[in-house]
């Protein structure tokens, strides 16, 4: 428990703002575009891939279905993260894209299941393709997906909501050439399997997109550190800065995507200046790291406890994770 040593304090810097999380007016202009395309293409895809037959067709469709369901969720959840934080939602409603990439990414995984079975059961017992119609909608597929997928690359994709949306559309484009190249096999060569084959690498992208959403949204619900911060490294980092003894209850975890934050218990060599040292530590973490929402508890550690126990009772009585020690404590 803090004592009347405690120093808290933010290492925000004044007017800072979340910019990084999302710029919501750009961002929305170019997920609307790709959505307007989409969706049009799509309802023009279902129609032909019905009449030549075409599972490949049809499982891009659905892809670009799961496209336009992970933009118009984009959309809205960044409108929902957009709320000012009140009442019981201290961080406001920023996790709501999180939630929405974990929406998209079970979503992808669901339709592998499907298509995985008609794939196969198509390769057992072969269709009548139109080839022709195939190929040809699978190069208008290719093109719209590529205007698409500019339009996503220009939104800030920090964000795991617009980064899914992006993941969605750029591997509906890999799958629409494959698509291609299957209806053109079917055309030149009469080979129907290959409308089959070109349905199961389209599963096989969605797969990889839906477990990679899954994993990256799980790791913020779960307040995992983000994968590219090391909280042992950083840890031990601190605990060297000058009059640091020790660092302990150090949490590092995200917000929402790219809003990572910081709390830790640092305990300073007494007599030390604890304000001096938290902003030091507070600016170390934003130039090292790119952490700029810090929360450091900074009190003087007291040797009156002995070796074995460099912390007093009285600031934790149960510190959190390993503790990282300068040596001089």
């Amino acid at each position: 428990m803090p004592t009347k040593h405690d120093h808290r304090g933010h290492g925000h810097g004044h007017g800072h703002g979340h910019g990084h999380a999302v710029s919501p007016e750009s961002d929305r202009r170019y997920l609307l575009g790709a959505l307007a395309l989409i969706v049009t293409f799509m309802a023009g895809e279902v129609v032909v891939g019905l009449i030549a037959n075409s599972l490949a067709l049809i499982s891009d469709a659905a892809h670009m279905m799961t496209d336009a369901s992970a933009i118009a969720l984009a959309l809205i959840a960044m409108r929902i993260a957009a709320r000012p934080a009140k009442g019981a939602y201290t961080f406001g409603w920023k996790r709501a894209e999180i939630i929405s990439a974990q929406i998209n990414g079970a979503t992808l995984l669901l339709l592998v299941v499907y298509f995985v079975y008609e794939g196969v059961h198509r390769l057992l017992e072969p269709s009548e393709v139109m080839g022709p119609l195939v190929f040809v909608t699978a190069l208008i597929g290719v093109a719209v997906n590529a205007v698409a997928t500019w339009l996503l690359s220009k939104a800030n994709r920090e964000s795991l909501n617009v980064e899914g949306a992006y993941q969605h559309i750029l591997n509906d484009m890999y799958a629409f050439i494959a698509t291609a190249i299957a209806g053109l096999v079917v055309w030149l060569t009469g080979f129907q399997q290959a409308d089959a084959i070109a349905a199961l690498v389209v599963a096989a992208l969605m797969a990889k997109a839906g477990y990679d959403l899954l994993r990256e949204s799980g790791r913020v619900l779960l307040q995992a550190a983000p994968g590219h911060l090391d909280p042992d490294e950083i840890g031990s980092l601190l605990a060297r800065q000058p009059a640091v003894l020790e660092v302990h209850d150090l949490h590092v975890w995200a917000v929402t995507s790219g809003y990572p934050t910081l709390s830790a218990h640092v305990l300073v060599e007494p007599g030390s200046d604890c304000h001096r040292v938290r902003l030091s530590l507070a600016e170390l973490l934003k130039e090292r790291f790119d952490i700029d929402h810090t929360t450091l508890q900074v009190d003087p550690g007291g040797q009156e406890a002995g070796p074995a126990q460099a912390v007093p009772r009285q600031h934790c009585p149960d510190p959190h994770g390993p503790r990282h020690r300068s040596g001089r404590s």
